[in-house]
């Protein structure tokens, strides 16, 4: 259980982990850490609190929190008898990744399929372009729509079908008459 004076070894193992990962995700490892420590907690932690438990500076605890907040995966909330704020995770792992996916395509994806889009547009009308680099460009292009558009199907079912769909794996491929144990 995470208490305000220490952490367990798992937890510090976990939250160490998870701070390595993030930066490997393309996010600051303090952000990824505050994330880990408020998804482990089984209650709202206050900033002080993070500070404490983390070992890290307040003003990296504040911005690591209000980047936590815009990406909709923590959230304030109240403790009776305390005037501060606290935070907590979203717990629900699956809507989490959910959300992390869609906050991604939109930062990521949908800019880059828009310059593919222009890039396409332009090379048609410029004869500077050559047939290969338009060709590749068309293909880049048709992959992240046909891959978006999948995303937009699955990303509104229920969990449990969207687990049964995972966990189906290779049988997907059988089923597809693809071959496959």
């Amino acid at each position: 259980m995470v208490t305000t004076n220490s952490l367990s070894r798992v937890q510090q193992k976990f939250v160490l982990h998870w701070g390595e990962m993030g930066t490997k995700w393309g996010i600051n490892r303090t952000v990824a850490q505050v994330h880990a420590l408020l998804f482990i907690s089984p209650k709202p932690l206050n900033a002080e609190e993070i500070v404490d438990l983390l070992s890290v500076a307040r003003s990296n605890v504040s911005s690591s929190l209000k980047e936590l907040q815009g990406w909709g995966i923590v959230k304030v909330t109240h403790v009776l008898g305390d005037r501060r704020d606290h935070f907590e995770s979203m717990k629900d792992v699956w809507e989490m990744f959910r959300i992390v996916l869609d906050e991604r395509k939109k930062r990521e994806i949908d800019p880059t399929l828009a310059i593919l889009r222009d890039c396409i547009a332009e090379a048609e009308k410029d004869k500077e372009t050559d047939e290969y680099t338009e060709q590749r460009l068309r293909e880049l292009a048709a992959f992240f729509e046909t891959t978006t558009a999948w995303y937009g199907q699955i990303r509104s079912w229920p969990t449990a079908a969207l687990t049964k769909f995972v966990k189906l794996g290779d049988k997907v491929r059988k089923l597809l008459g693809l071959g496959g144990e």
